[in-house]
């Protein structure tokens, strides 16, 4: 019998497709191509112990992270690049078995082992674009620990032996889990190794490496490859004085680093030309209407001058960098604050804003993923990074940089991409 569409006749009714997907007895779960879960059956729920309301509009990996306590956990890294490919692809995705922990109901931060059997199937649009994806699994754990207490019991009781047409399948199928793992492991391998190679180009400063007193920080968001749209830099002038920046294009992936490479590159030789940060963003506005995906791209960059231990700054819809004292006292540089680029249909000049320095200060530069969590306003990220920044003071800024980033809990990254610079003035 041939798939009928939604709302069509079969037998003389109407298929309530919603009710058919609820008493489907497999789990399934639909994430949009952001991988924010935005549909989940009641099987999906009794799998695993969770119920709709916790799970609906969570991002996918916020809801299902891997096991902190498990050094080898590889669920998150391995279903991230199975989803990767069905959004290349726009094809079904079967992935190997998988152990991938999930917290005990009721019990936030203890984690029970879980072995799963997924598929990723892409849903299409009319427009042929990638709308939803179905994820498919079930749950073999019991397969999995059976089969490890046969071997077990076969090591302590080597005369008992399984059925001979049982063991042979059992076998293939393990070897067959085994190339597929392999093939797995083989293919993330060279994926991000591509992505880190293609990053670190993107990012490569000849003039920040000149800086001792700088430290730099990249982390893509994850579930992502291992590029994005945030970027930093730094730009030497003449007489001691120099330019630092970090900026960020909406999304993630290649097509975000793509254009972030062409932003920071013009940003880069606006600020050797201009006489300013103003200018300069003024510039990368007018450049970023000729880019495509470049609107609403956001940028701060700041000239530190130290002959006269001024710092002046300007600012494209981007969060404000905050000036420390040895003492603790924290400045936040959000007096020269315009739209994102391109936001402005015509040009307008951009404002620009000073302020002293003085030598023992740290300028901390970053991108929203720092500070931004879901469901709170700008206001709580802003006072938890000053809360935080007060409570390591006195580090280099290397210790400075590793300690925010702990501190702040996207050590290992966040659901957003995170630039991070660290300059000691």
């Amino acid at each position: 019998m041939g798939a009928t569409g939604s709302g069509e006749q079969l037998s003389g009714g109407r298929v309530d497709y919603a009710a058919l997907f609820a008493a489907t007895p497999s789990p399934y779960l639909v994430i949009d191509p952001g991988l924010v879960i935005v549909g989940v059956n009641a099987a999906y729920c009794r799998v695993t112990g969770r119920t709709s309301r916790d799970l609906l509009g969570q991002y996918l990996f916020d809801a299902f992270p891997d096991n902190p306590e498990d050094p080898d956990a590889d669920g998150v890294r391995n279903l991230t690049a199975s989803l990767e490919r069905v959004r290349a692809t726009k094809r079904a995705d079967t992935m190997a078995v998988q152990r991938y922990d999930i917290t005990v109901a009721g019990q936030p931060g203890v984690f029970e082992e879980r072995w799963w059997s997924p598929v990723n199937t892409p849903v299409l649009g009319p427009d042929g674009e990638l709308a939803w994806i179905i994820h498919r699994v079930e749950d073999v754990t019991a397969f999995v620990r059976t089969r490890y207490r046969q071997r077990q019991e076969d090591l302590v009781h080597p005369r008992r032996r399984p059925d001979p047409g049982v063991e042979a399948e059992l076998y293939a199928r393990a070897k067959e889990l085994e190339r597929l793992n392999e093939e797995l492991r083989r293919a993330h391998a060279r994926e991000r190794q591509v992505a880190i190679t293609l990053q670190e180009a993107m990012l490569h400063s000849p003039d920040l490496a000149r800086h001792s007193n700088v430290a730099v920080r990249y982390l893509p968001a994850i579930g992502s490859l291992n590029v994005c749209g945030d970027w930093y830099d730094a730009v030497d002038l003449a007489d001691g004085r120099f330019f630092v920046a970090v900026g960020d294009v909406v999304g993630h992936g290649l097509e975000a680093a793509t254009v972030m490479g062409m932003l920071r590159s013009a940003l880069s030789a606006a600020s050797r030309t201009v006489a300013g940060p103003a200018q300069a963003l003024e510039v990368l506005g007018l450049y970023a209407r000729s880019v495509d995906g470049a609107l609403a791209a956001t940028a701060f960059t700041a000239l530190v001058d130290t002959r006269s231990q001024l710092i002046i700054y300007s600012s494209a819809g981007h969060p404000p960098p905050v000036l420390m004292r040895p003492d603790g006292t924290c400045q936040l540089l959000d007096q020269a604050v315009d739209p994102p680029l391109g936001a402005r249909p015509t040009h307008v000049p951009r404002p620009q804003a000073g302020t002293a320095y003085h030598p023992g200060d740290n300028l901390v530069l970053y991108t929203d993923g720092l500070i931004e969590r879901r469901d709170e306003d700008i206001d709580t990220g802003l006072r938890r990074l000053t809360d935080t920044l007060r409570q390591c003071l006195g580090l280099s800024p290397e210790r400075l940089a590793d300690a925010l980033l702990k501190s702040l809990g996207v050590s290992h990254g966040a659901r957003d991409d995170i630039a991070l610079v660290v300059v000691g003035l």
